[in-house]
């Protein structure tokens, strides 16, 4: 959206509460060009779990990531906001994308009027760049306990799960929903399998209803959960037990995140999710379609 935005964690909070001020370090920035065009099946999801894998987990450390280039000019608003959610995974403070017509449409949808594009200065500088050509990327997945230990789902195909978990901040957005469902009309998860879906918003529910999307996620399966983090950070539904396995869209598969440290979780796409829920194991999405 052209804004800043930083979490506030319980140190900060209380350092708020107790001082009524919080101390900030204007970042420098990097740029991060996108080229290429998405495959069917491939997502902004998996373009930051590839960024991850091939530059870590803190190569932007306390920076600002600025996406660029033609790939990211095609990504939806909320195929933008997954990677600016995972730019805190990256290390960084900020994810941003330049202002756009998609950018201002989508404001003017739920009330924001009067932005103009805008984008970095022609002149602007900055502390690294890379680039990532995305036309060969596979559907990728994030193995326990890092988010930066990636490699393509293909490659772990076959790990059993007990748990998929759809939604959340990172990727609990309708054209989320709408990926899942792609992939499991008219089919049936797995029954070694709890698959428990997250919309991101009260808003993101009821246009999951309005459109079908809940309804067939539910057919297939899936139980429709009350719009929140869910297990993402071991509270609410899904928590895992000893020895339990989920594959999640969510942003971190830390040791002990969802619940019991002698638990795995896997990061992967929206497809990837609804392809293992039906096979009761990791699954890339391409071989369900």
């Amino acid at each position: 959206m052209g804004a800043a935005a930083a979490g506030v964690g319980n140190s900060e909070m209380a350092y708020v509460l107790a001082t009524g001020e919080l101390w900030y370090q204007v970042p420098g920035t990097i740029r991060l060009e996108l080229t290429g065009t998405l495959a069917p099946f491939a997502s902004a999801k998996d373009i930051a779990l590839a960024v991850a894998g091939r530059l870590g987990t803190d190569f932007a450390e306390y920076k600002s990531i600025e996406f660029v280039g033609k790939a990211a000019e095609m990504l939806s608003i909320s195929s933008r906001m997954v990677l600016s959610n995972m730019s805190v995974e990256l290390g960084a403070k900020f994810g941003l994308f330049p202002v756009d017509g998609k950018t201002i449409d989508y404001l003017g949808s739920i009330g924001i009027d009067h932005i103009s594009p805008f984008a970095a200065d022609a002149d602007a500088t900055y502390e690294a760049e890379y680039r990532l050509d995305v036309s060969d990327l596979e559907p990728m997945a994030a193995a326990p306990h890092a988010v930066g230990n990636v490699r393509p789902i293909k490659d772990l195909a076959g790990v059993p799960i007990n748990q998929a978990f759809l939604g959340s901040c990172t990727n609990g957005r309708l054209e989320d929903l709408r990926a899942a469902a792609q992939i499991l009309e008219g089919k049936k998860v797995a029954p070694s399998v709890r698959l428990l879906v997250y919309p991101a918003s009260g808003r993101v529910l009821r246009e999951a209803m309005a459109e079908g999307v809940a309804q067939v996620l539910a057919a297939a399966g899936a139980v429709i959960c009350p719009p929140s983090c869910g297990a993402c950070f071991g509270g609410g539904g899904g928590i895992l037990a000893p020895g339990e396995t989920c594959v999640s869209t969510t942003n971190r598969n830390f040791k002990g995140r969802m619940g019991s440290p002698d638990s795995s979780i896997y990061l992967a796409s929206p497809a990837s999710v609804a392809a293992s829920a039906l096979k009761g194991a990791l699954c890339d999405p391409r071989r369900v379609s």
